[in-house]
């Protein structure tokens, strides 16, 4: 046994004082639907409903003598290094955007109690990320990295130290959502190459791809925060010098749309919540497809912090993902009955489910923002079908990122 392995075990055996083991369930729901024995690491369960407990755990265990820590983070490490300064009785003065949703801050608040101190720093996470550091090296604490940490990712392996001790075995392959390389990094470094690895990240937060790429950690240029617990701006320097060598064939970026189908899906199907990171791995599964049938797979479930306040967001994007629903831009002539005209193209499965009309006294036309639901996407075929053939002039703009998030 290695030395990272064996400090793997002993902080997986110290962990118990504090939490159990997160269960490894079979899920006969995803084993039938891709002819394989699928499990999940239901790290959703934890007791801040993510594993970044551990790695806050491990980190705090080493510095028996630390005074004070200070992090900065919009979720789940904040949460985790909150329960971790409770329980141990240390001081801790968590950063975290002014813009953090007061679900994550009273959630952060209630894990910490009276142990620490929450300060809303910043518009972006950049500027909160400066604020910490400034102040941590001021008052000298040791701030605590989410990811980019010899003992959190020792503390993080602890998923892999349980995961074999519940299975009995080593699995034949492992899915794992990717962010700042935490978590894969120990995984990876106490499993070693003993099985097959798929390692998962947002489109739009692919760093670990961007960094295979390069051969080096580099800066994305931009992020999409909807995975916001993968969806990382920058590989850590220290993971990425445990993962340089998987190879971009065992990496998968999925559409943030898409991850959305997944979320709803184990919501309505297996009563599991999963926070858009936490889906990942299960969502990955789809392009796995031939390649893990007859085997067992364990799909690693890293949270469960969904605010179910973004529960329209993600059934509109799904539904868009699916090709249910679109939005777009009609011209419509000014005179009676030019709407009726449009309405009677509508078919019995199609709803209107936004429209904004804008009558121009000057001019023959007005634009129309419409949004439409169907239960089939084949209808939006026949209801293009019958625009064009009518002469009228339309724009999908379902799929324009920049012109949504201006107009939807």
């Amino acid at each position: 046994m290695t030395d990272f392995a064996q400090c793997a075990r002993d902080a997986t055996d110290a962990m118990r004082d504090v939490f159990p083991p997160t269960p490894l369930l079979r899920n006969a729901h995803l084993s039938d639907q891709y002819d394989a024995d699928i499990y999940l690491k239901r790290e959703d369960l934890s007791p801040v409903r993510s594993y970044k407990l551990r790695g806050a755990f491990n980190a705090m265990r080493k510095r028996p003598d630390a005074g004070l820590f200070v992090c900065a983070s919009a979720g789940n490490h904040a949460q985790g290094v909150a329960f971790m300064c409770k329980h141990f009785g240390k001081t801790g003065v968590i950063f975290m955007p002014v813009t953090t949703p007061q679900q994550k801050i009273q959630k952060t608040a209630m894990f910490g109690g009276d142990s620490i101190e929450i300060r809303l720093t910043g518009d972006y996470f950049d500027d909160t990320l400066t604020a910490a550091q400034a102040f941590c090296a001021e008052a000298g604490g040791h701030f605590l990295s989410p990811f980019d940490d010899e003992d959190v990712i020792e503390g993080q392996a602890s998923v892999a130290v349980e995961m074999v001790e519940q299975l009995g075995k080593l699995p034949d392959h492992i899915v794992l959502p990717v962010g700042g390389g935490g978590l894969s990094a120990g995984m990876l470094s106490y499993l070693g190459t003993g099985c097959q690895y798929t390692f998962v990240e947002p489109a739009g937060g692919a760093s670990l791809r961007a960094a295979l790429e390069a051969g080096k950690p580099v800066r994305l240029d931009h992020v999409n925060t909807f995975a916001d617990g993968a969806a990382v701006g920058q590989i850590g320097q220290k993971t990425f010098a445990r993962l340089n060598g998987i190879g971009l064939a065992n990496t998968l970026t999925i559409k943030e749309d898409r991850l959305c189908t997944t979320i709803l899906e184990m919501l309505n199907v297996e009563g599991i919540v999963l926070e858009p990171a936490g889906a990942l791995s299960v969502d990955a599964l789809q392009d796995l497809g031939q390649s893990i049938k007859g085997r067992t797979v364990v799909c690693v479930t890293t949270g469960g912090n969904f605010d179910f306040e973004r529960l329209p967001e993600v059934k509109e994007r799904a539904q868009k993902y699916l090709g249910l629903k679109k939005y777009f831009i009609l011209r419509l002539p000014q005179r009676p009955g030019a709407l009726k005209d449009f309405l009677n193209f509508l078919g019995p499965e199609d709803d209107i489910a936004r429209f904004e009309y804008l009558k121009k006294s000057a001019r023959n036309y007005g634009s129309v923002l419409i949004g439409i639901e169907t239960r089939n996407a084949g209808n939006f075929q026949k209801l293009f079908a019958q625009l064009d053939a009518a002469g009228f002039t339309y724009q999908d703009i379902t799929d324009d990122d920049l012109l949504s998030q201006f107009v939807i």
